[in-house]
Parts: structure tokens; C-alpha cells; sequence
């Protein structure tokens, strides 16, 4: 056998046995008299030592290693001269009696070690290599860990796993599809699924009442840092159920995850808030709730002043910000400077000294009396060296500016540690959106979410203000999950349809299969669909997703080491029935 025991499980009890390990040479330290090998595996790091007195033949092939050689190691464990209390294995090492290269390496382009020296673009490149790192293994390890923990938790709950297809039907609404050409059926296409929405809902009409799979999903959109073009749900689905049924077999399932992957109790029920009760008080549909510094309307209070900014702003908002008074000028431009990035979007700030001796100083003294800010400070709830800053235009614009420099100061601050989680479920969304560039409504979510039913009737008369049953859960400002209740009624979806501005054709023509399974009885149903990789990156402190895919894409879609996506032979595009058009690849 090529080992007994791997670089990470050997102790002290294990003194005096005669063992082989087997694995990648790390590091070589010859210091003469004495030569040390560190070897690697995925388990760990083990110390070979080569002694005065070693056969020469072992002393002949260490003199031939390098960093990555593929190594086999026999010999004897005794306890460390110079214990290392960094790693499990810091008490022993094993003094070899065999050694033998079962393959050589040339020398890595960077440097496997916990910090590497490789840049991104070089490490994609090198992938492979990468993930001998042992960040990257143990967010491998985490990403196991948390599939193993889903899956045991749904199969107590009865829910079967069940695969839905890859190669699809494109429909038009939410992200761009990913096409496939057919070639037995040239100049048609397939699409890959953005999600396995309808045929779970197929599933419920089949009569498989709990159904999930940790499923591969794909959307091009535009990428950024907790975006790929393929990436992971842990997709489920229930029949007969009704929005609380779904909200706390899902809380069950995140509080067993946050219990045995991070060893953290949630004993209380996550709280709720209203999508409304979030834009206003949050600026954002995925508040991060961890401090506080919620937003305070103060559009009646500085208006009719004579300050131009304010009077003719639909939302005058303010954040109280505890304790910061005593911020600098500079330190109040840079903030300034900051909302006026075109990410935020606000074209200017105003600030509120509330100064320790009961006085106030701010950026617009001329226009407001100290009674005037004295007003706002107590409607912010602020007291003696507090800051207040206040952002102002249209409504949805300014609280999302207001959202951008709420989390900025809450990093600034120190308000947003990795190892501290507040989840929660944002309720009650808009179900459509309205698009001025089309004229017309979107669904929020998709065109199966179920409205509240008790708007039902502004369908007719209001169809903005129809609340979805639908729901989010959100860790820290970042949505991991969300789902709906779902439309099982052919008449109520076929009016959704119409409200979305399709004709019935355009309906069965995309959505007909579906249709045709509710005329037999389809069971009021709803489900939710987890971001898996999403949840790794937060479980390992991680602000972006890529870590926790083995192998992910660039920033521009493309997978470095394998060179893809790639252009293909004339003789595929003929077989294919595809011609292709030139285009200017300047941009990539």
C-alpha cells in the first residue's frame, strides 16, 4: 500500500511504530548533519526527518527533491526535539529508513502555502494547484460538510431527491439563458435552467409532496464578487402547505446548519419584516441587521426652510451615526465623496455635529436655527456626540444611497464581523415591478408566484400594489435563500400572465406544458431554493463565492485554466447548422 496512516494523524501515542505517508513534498530544510522534509496531504502536515546516521540511499534521493515532488516516506515516529503547537501532528515527526519519488514536479508557478504569492489571473490559471492550498481545502471541506447536513436534515423531513433536466426550454423572463444547439433538431435550441422552477412544480403535480436537489444552476448576468455563471441551489419544493409551514421546515434546516457547521444556537425564532419595513427603515430588501443605524424620515421636518436641496427633494432621509461627532472634516469629505460615487448615486451629504455641550454645527447652519437641528437630533434619537448625516432626492433612489453609506460606515466601524450572524425573513414583496423603458410589468420573483390573496382585487384596478406571498431569508445583508407560494390555479396564472403582457399563444407557447398539468389537479404548493454556494462563502467569512467552487469562472465568464469558453471547428458549426458572425473581441 502506498500508506498507512495520512500527514495529518499521527500523535504521540503513535511513537515507536513503523509507518508509510504518502504525499507532496512542501518544503525541504537541509541543514547538513540533519535534513527535514515537511509532507502534505489533504489531512495535514507531517515533519520526515532524515538523520546523521540514514541509509545513504535516502540521503541520496532528499538531495533530489523540490517543492510539489510526489513522495512515499517510510519510517519510525519519535517524539519532536522542537514541538510545533501550530499543527496537530507539532509533537512528532518520523525519522526515515525509506524514501521514494513517485513523481517529480517542476517548479510551481507560485508558492503552496496558506498565503500564496500568485496573483488571482495566475491561480485560476493553475487551479489545480491551487486547491493543494489549505484555505481552499478546508472551504471544500466546509462546502461537504454543509451538502452532507442538508441532505440528512430533508431525508428526516421525507423529502426524496430528484434530478430535473439540464437541457431545457428558454423562456424569456428573469437573467439571459445559456443556449445549446440541437443537432438533431437543427435551428432549435435548448436552454440550461436558471433554476428547476417549473419542473418542481411538475413534481408537486406528479404527487411527490417534499422533493429537493442540490442542483446546478445557470444565468449569464453580468459577474461580480457572490456571482458565477454556474453555481448551486439546494432547490426543495412541498405540496399542501401554506407560507408558515415552509418558513419553518427552511428555519429548522438553517438553524441545524449554523449548529453543526459553526457550533452556534439560535434558541429564538429569526425575526420577520415587511419588504416595506426594509426599504424604509434599511434602504435595501437584504438588510443587514447586525447594528443599528436605521434611517429616519425627515422630509416634513427640514422642508419649507428655504434650502433648495431639501425643498425640492421627494425623501429627505438620516442615519444617526452613535458616538461619531467628533469626525473630521476630511473624514466627512471622504464620506461625502463616497455617496457621490456613481454606485451610490447621491450628489451631495449633509452632516449634523450634535457636539458635547448641548450645540450643534452642521453643513448647512445658514439655512436651519439650532432649535430647527435640535429637532432633527431628537427625531433621529440622537444625543450629545452623535453624527447625523442626510441624504436626499427621490424616494427609492436616496434610500438605496442611504443603504450603500449605512454599510460603509458599519465597515468602517468595525459593525460587521464575519463571525457574528443575524438572520432573518423579509415578507410581503411587491409581486411585479414596473419598467418604464418597456411599459410594462415584471414579475419580482417569476410569473408562478402566488399573490397575497387578499389583494386580488387590485390585479384589476392596482396591479402594483399586489403583495406576492413570497419570502427571503437573509444572513448578514446578503440574500441566501428566498421562494414564494406558488400560483396552482390555471385561471390565476393565466390572468399573471396577462398582467405580465403575455397572449394566451405566448403563454402556451412557453409555459404550456406546465398549464396543461395544472388542468389535473395540481396541490396548492411552495417552496424555497438556497444560494449553497453563497452560504459556504458566509460560513468561511468569505466575501466572495469562488473559493467554494472548485472550479469557478473569472470576472469575465471565463474558466482561465481550461481556456474556455473557446471557439469551435467549421465542421461542428456545419454538423450544428450554425454560422457565426464576426465580432470585435477588443473587450475581453
Amino acid at each position: 500500500m502506498y500508506r498507512t496512516h495520512t500527514c495529518g494523524e499521527l500523535r504521540i501515542e503513535h511513537q515507536n511504530q513503523t509507518v508509510t505517508l504518502s504525499g507532496w513534498v512542501q518544503k525541504v530544510r537541509n541543514l547538513g548533519a540533519m535534513t527535514f522534509i515537511d509532507l502534505r496531504d489533504r489531512y495535514g502536515i507531517t515533519q520526515l526527518v532524515i538523520e546523521e546516521q540514514s541509509d545513504s540511499s535516502v540521503r541520496e534521493i532528499a538531495a533530489q527533491l523540490g517543492r510539489e515532488y510526489v513522495i512515499q516516506a517510510t519510517g519510525t515516529v519519535i517524539p519532536r526535539a522542537a514541538k510545533n503547537t501550530k499543527i496537530p501532528t507539532g509533537e512528532i515527526e518520523v525519522a526515515l529508513t525509506q524514501l521514494q519519488i513517485l513523481n517529480r514536479s517542476e517548479l510551481p508557478p507560485f508558492t503552496i502555502e496558506e498565503h500564496s504569492d500568485g496573483g488571482d489571473d495566475l491561480r485560476m490559471k493553475y487551479r489545480f494547484l491551487d486547491l493543494r492550498r489549505k484555505p481552499l481545502q478546508e472551504a471544500m471541506q466546509l462546502r461537504h460538510r454543509m451538502a452532507h447536513e442538508v441532505r440528512n436534515y430533508l431525508d428526516e423531513h421525507g423529502f426524496l431527491e430528484i434530478e430535473t433536466p439540464y437541457l431545457i426550454k428558454s423562456t424569456p423572463e428573469g437573467a439571459r439563458d445559456f443556449v445549446v444547439p440541437s443537432r438533431m433538431n437543427p435551428g432549435e435550441f435548448y436552454a440550461l435552467p436558471q433554476s428547476p422552477q417549473t419542473f418542481k412544480q411538475l413534481l408537486m403535480v406528479s404527487g411527490f409532496d417534499r422533493y429537493f436537489q442540490i442542483v446546478r444552476c445557470f444565468r449569464d448576468e453580468d459577474l461580480r464578487a457572490d456571482r458565477q455563471p454556474e453555481f448551486t441551489q439546494i432547490d426543495c419544493e412541498m405540496s399542501f402547505v401554506e407560507r408558515e409551514d415552509v418558513l419553518q421546515v427552511f428555519e429548522g434546516l438553517a438553524k441545524r446548519l449554523f449548529q453543526r457547521i459553526l457550533g452556534l444556537q439560535f434558541e429564538h425564532s429569526f425575526p420577520r419584516i415587511t419588504w416595506q419595513e426594509a426599504m424604509a427603515k434599511y434602504g435595501s430588501d437584504k438588510p443587514d441587521i447586525r447594528f443599528g443605524m436605521t434611517f429616519n424620515d425627515l422630509t416634513s421636518a427640514v422642508q419649507g426652510k428655504g434650502f433648495g436641496v431639501f425643498d425640492s427633494a421627494e425623501y429627505v432621509g438620516a442615519i444617526c451615526v452613535e458616538g461619531c461627532a467628533g469626525y473630521t472634516r476630511k473624514q466627512l469629505d471622504e464620506l461625502t465623496e463616497f455617496v457621490k460615487r456613481p454606485q451610490v448615486g447621491a450628489k451631495g451629504m449633509v452632516y449634523v455635529r450634535c457636539e458635547a455641550n448641548g450645540g450643534y454645527k452642521s453643513s448647512v447652519d445658514k439655512f436651519y436655527t439650532p432649535e430647527d437641528l435640535s429637532s432633527w437630533a431628537s427625531l433621529c434619537g440622537a444625543k450629545e456626540g452623535d453624527l447625523l448625516l442626510l441624504l436626499s432626492g427621490a424616494r427609492m433612489k436616496t434610500l438605496t444611497a442611504l443603504n450603500e453609506l449605512r454599510l460603509e460606515l458599519g465597515n468602517r466601524l468595525g459593525l460587521r464581523p464575519h463571525d457574528t450572524f443575524a438572520p432573518l425573513w423579509v415578507v410581503d414583496f411587491p409581486l411585479l415591478e414596473w419598467d418604464e423603458e418597456t411599459q410594462r410589468f415584471y414579475a419580482m420573483h417569476h410569473p408562478f408566484t402566488s399573490p397575497c390573496l387578499e389583494d386580488l382585487e387590485l390585479f384589476d384596478t392596482d396591479p402594483g400594489k399586489v403583495r406576492a406571498n413570497a419570502y427571503d431569508f437573509v444572513v448578514n445583508g446578503v440574500e441566501v435563500g428566498g421562494g414564494s407560494i406558488r400560483i396552482f390555479d390555471a385561471q390565476l396564472q393565466q390572468k399573471m400572465f396577462k398582467v405580465l403582457g403575455f397572449t394566451a399563444e405566448d403563454a402556451q407557447k412557453q409555459f404550456g406544458f406546465l398549464m396543461n398539468a395544472f388542468r389535473y389537479g395540481a396541490p396548492p404548493h411552495g417552496g424555497l431554493a438556497f444560494g449553497m454556494d453563497r452560504w459556504c462563502a458566509l460560513f468561511g467569512g468569505a466575501d466572495s463565492i469562488r473559493d467554494y467552487i472548485a472550479f469557478p469562472k473569472n470576472n469575465a465568464g471565463r474558466d482561465m485554466m481550461a481556456d474556455s469558453p473557446s471557439s469551435i471547428s467549421e465542421a461542428q458549426l456545419q454538423e450544428l447548422s450554425l454560422k457565426t458572425m464576426p465580432s470585435d473581441k477588443s473587450d475581453k
